[in-house]
């Protein structure tokens, strides 16, 4: 495949949702180490409260309605403007946050696309999808049918966005844009990941060539091509179209802050592949990254956190290494993304672990046990890097109350929430990153690790409860979420007090309590010399007149 020429000069991110920008990761089962599917995703946003969304099932009664809701508007999330409204199911199915009880999960990163497609003509927007998707399927096609035909039928209303859908067997990439002002509907294509291959996606359409006719590989909707032969935006023979090429054209923002996650995790599940970095710095002539690759190790849970917590270490992007780290090498850059000096424009690089991440999890989908068993959202809130990941049951009931909708708000601080627990601590360790991580990793290790240890026991005691009664399995399920969330935030309240002892003023308390003064790392000395060494440099006092009364 060719690389499509580039804009160079294009400005990075303009569209909001790229300067919002999620991550998924895709494994299928065959590239996981017990069998199990999972999907990652990072909810990235300044505005977006973290928090575990949950609606349970029910029957409805004929005539009954589903109210559309706006799901975002300029990333202010669930804005709870209607849309519209549809015909309700007859069966809805319980979800907990982006899994549903028979472990169907579905995720997703916006990647904008051609602007003159992006304005909305229907009622349905990519949030609803999501949702009203898993409260309808029991599997990952039916997730796509169900999303796919409410577009269709009611109209898409927001910009170009890719999707993963999961279930305990198959793993997709739904890619989905509008069709412009007055024309409802949706443009989309599904590609199913061959089993064995992991994928990802970061806020930039990868779907390039697919199977015509192949509906157990690749589905797509019936005016996919016609529509960009109308539109001027393809002309060659259809075997050679591709939907990312077309739909979503690359600009050097969409390489360098969006391609480059793909990058990043595809390097590091797969090093033995030698991906080049040509392609994310838009050199001339380098190949586009595959959608899919086979990772040098099958992956578990643990691997896929560590995988969420990247900021381009050990590469020429590694932002630990500019002087925009500061002195204790922080790798995070606020915003804005990109700047002028002197009339040259830069930009600070956009990873996957990032400050602004309002919740994040990695699903795990288990066929081989009953759904609420099998089904676990591992969840966090905040930043990947510094959050952790609790097991939580698609069997739950209620969810945990640190996490539950209601908690807390984001114009609020409350110690309550979970999502202002862990930000009060992250915020307090960005400013001296390089030693305080290491205290914040260490209770993170504490808790992750114990909670992948004792979650065989966890399945063993639930599968027992549910063959005699399901509901007492959901029960104990429940609890035990309750009571890890508990013991959670009180810990994580006591890190973040700690911190502040240990690290007042810029002082260092080492392990008997004591205070100290490290001094800073030599690299940011010679720094603040270079900048300002004429200035501050000692002198030898001598020839000075002597005060005069």
């Amino acid at each position: 495949m060719r690389l499509r020429p580039i804009v160079l000069l294009a400005t990075l991110l303009t569209a909001g949702a790229a300067l919002e920008a999620c991550t998924n990761l895709l494994i299928t089962k065959g590239a996981s180490k017990d069998g199990s599917t999972m999907i990652t995703y990072a909810a990235d946003s300044h505005t977006l409260y973290g928090e575990l969304y949950f609606k349970p099932g029910a029957k409805h009664s004929p005539g009954e309605v589903r109210v559309i809701r706006e799901w975002d508007s300029g990333f202010t999330f669930d804005t709870g403007k209607v849309l519209g409204s549809i015909p309700e199911a007859p069966v809805t199915y319980t979800r907990v946050g982006n899994m549903n009880e028979h472990q169907v999960t579905i995720a997703e990163t916006t990647f904008g696309g051609r602007k003159e497609l992006q304005v909305p003509s229907g009622i349905v927007d990519y949030g609803s999808l999501i949702y009203i998707g898993l409260e309808r399927a029991k599997t990952a096609r039916e997730a796509i049918q169900v999303m796919t035909s409410l577009a269709e039928t009611y109209g898409y209303a927001s910009e170009g966005e890719s999707f993963s859908i999961a279930d305990p067997n198959e793993v997709w990439i739904l890619e989905m844009i509008g069709k412009g002002k007055g024309q409802k509907g949706a443009l989309w294509v599904a590609y199913k990941l061959p089993d064995g291959t992991i994928s990802a996606h970061a806020n930039q359409a990868r779907i390039r060539q697919f199977p015509l006719n192949d509906p157990n590989a690749a589905l797509y909707s019936k005016d996919l091509i016609p529509f960009a032969r109308e539109k001027g935006y393809f002309k060659g023979e259809d075997k050679d179209f591709s939907f990312a090429d077309t739909y979503a054209p690359l600009s050097f923002g969409a390489l360098r802050a969006c391609e480059a996650r793909v990058w990043s995790l595809f390097r590091r599940a797969a090093p033995s592949l030698n991906l080049s970095i040509d392609y994310v710095k838009a050199v001339k002539g380098a190949k586009p990254m595959p959608l899919f690759i086979k990772p040098d190790q099958k992956l578990d849970v643990h691997d896929a956190m560590q995988l969420m917590r990247d900021h381009f270490e050990g590469t020429e992007f590694d932002m630990t290494k500019d002087v925009g780290a500061g002195p204790y090498k922080l790798p995070y850059r606020w915003r804005p993304m990109t700047w002028k000096v002197d009339g040259q424009e830069y930009l600070h690089e956009r990873a996957i672990s990032t400050q602004q991440t309002g919740f994040s999890f990695v699903s795990q989908a288990r066929g081989w046990m009953p759904g609420p068993v099998g089904g676990i959202l591992w969840f966090g809130v905040d930043d990947t890097y510094t959050t952790v990941y609790q097991p939580i049951s698609c069997g739950i009931t209620a969810p945990p109350k640190a996490f539950a909708i209601g908690t807390g708000n984001f114009d609020a601080f409350s110690w309550d929430s979970a999502f202002w627990t862990f930000n009060f601590v992250s915020n307090y360790t960005y400013t001296r990153w390089s030693d305080m991580i290491v205290d914040v990793q260490k209770v993170q290790r504490e808790f992750e690790g114990r909670y992948l240890t004792e979650q065989a026991d966890v399945d063993r005691k639930a599968l027992d409860l549910y063959k005699q009664d399901p509901a007492q399995a959901q029960a104990y399920l429940t609890q035990r979420a309750a009571n890890q969330s508990e013991e959670l935030m009180g810990r994580w309240k006591k890190l973040g007090e700690s911190l502040i002892w240990k690290y007042l003023d810029g002082n260092v308390r080492n392990g008997k309590g004591e205070v100290t003064h490290p001094k800073a790392p030599e690299d940011w000395l010679r720094c603040i010399v270079q900048d300002h060494g004429d200035v501050i440099k000692m002198k030898k006092v001598e020839g000075l007149a002597p005060d005069e009364e």
